[in-house]
């Protein structure tokens, strides 16, 4: 079953969102507390893997592979069940949900960017750039969670209605969440826009931290979790892709703010994924930092240490999976904050 936009959700209403140089959306409500970590992810097993050509002239780390997308596909199944047991091992929960072939969703093996799950019990469906990513939103997966896992979904907050204006918000790609102090990390670009993330600030209770960010040849960053990622106590993050000073200065001193050690990458980590990691928890309380092999060859033995004091490293080679659509690690896992019962 494929849906999910419902027109009958609450109407948008623009919120004080700024026009020009400082993109901070100032959230007013009040929700409860929520847990930076997750200790269960969802994953979609892909059915037609592929470099999917709507999303290449966006995004500029996908089309490096010459393989055919027979090729494709059957090398990303075994990436993808690799890093599965990879996780499992590192006692992190995994909920498997397998695609469809029809209709054709090349990317359904990055679900974080069409849900992201709350701790509140919300779920949240976001608008997407390319027709063939809109079509794997599946209100099945959330149905299971619900109904046969235990997990509480308590409200739809659907922000899907924004496509029909072209305006698009993808989820956890778009946006770096700081869950604990309620702020979202967004660097603008055609994926990610002022108005749903105006949306989001108002209906979730985040200050929305939005900023320009480009890649060494001045393209803009499609995604902001290839740039970033906020874990418990320390986040990551390649600076130098914020060509602002104001916008770099202000993203930083926010991470101080809330207390994170920030630890830098250079453009060729950023190059090689290294921002695309995630912070998890164990199910025995362990922090758990997730990223694929490429990724962890690109740093240096300091920076390597810095996250083995901050947890232990996990690490899977999916280098057809970067290669061919663009994404890693991070982009593979939607964490699942939803309380139980």
């Amino acid at each position: 079953m494929r849906p999910i936009c419902s027109a009958g959700m609450t109407k948008y209403r623009p919120g004080p969102v700024p026009a020009r140089d400082t993109y901070i959306v100032p959230s007013d409500m009040t929700t409860a507390s929520e847990s930076q970590l997750a200790s269960a992810v969802l994953m979609i097993r892909p059915a037609r893997f592929e470099s999917n050509p709507l999303t290449a002239a966006s995004n500029a780390f996908q089309g490096k592979s010459d393989a055919s997308p027979q090729e494709q596909h059957a090398a990303a199944l075994k990436e993808f069940d690799a890093l599965v047991a990879q996780l499992r091992t590192a006692e992190i929960e995994v909920v498997i949900f397998d695609d469809t072939l029809e209709p054709h969703t090349p990317d359904a093996i990055f679900p974080n960017n069409w849900i992201s799950f709350h701790a509140d019990g919300r779920v949240v469906l976001y608008p997407m750039e390319a027709d063939n990513r809109r079509s794997e939103r599946r209100m099945d997966v959330v149905e299971h969670l619900d109904a046969d896992l235990g997990y509480q979904v308590r409200e739809i907050v659907d922000l899907c209605a924004h496509e029909r204006a072209g305006h698009y918000l993808e989820g956890t790609g778009s946006m770096v969440l700081d869950r604990v102090n309620r702020v979202a990390y967004a660097c603008l670009s055609s994926r990610t826009q002022l108005d749903p993330l105006g949306d989001f600030a108002q209906r979730m209770d985040y200050d929305v931290i939005a900023f320009d960010a480009v890649d060494r040849n001045g393209v803009p960053i499609y995604h902001t979790n290839v740039l970033m990622n906020i874990g418990e106590e320390l986040a990551v993050i390649c600076e130098a892709a914020i060509p602002r000073e104001d916008q770099r200065s202000a993203v930083l001193q926010r991470l101080s703010d809330s207390s994170h050690d920030v630890l830098s990458l250079s453009y060729d980590q950023l190059d090689a994924f290294a921002g695309n990691m995630l912070e998890l928890r164990s199910t025995g309380g362990t922090r758990v930092i997730a990223m694929s092999q490429q990724a962890y060859d690109s740093l240096s033995d300091e920076q390597i240490q810095r996250l083995r004091r901050n947890g232990d490293v996990l690490t899977a080679t999916i280098d057809n999976i970067e290669g061919s659509a663009g994404g890693s690690v991070r982009c593979m896992l939607a964490e699942i904050h939803l309380p139980r019962a």
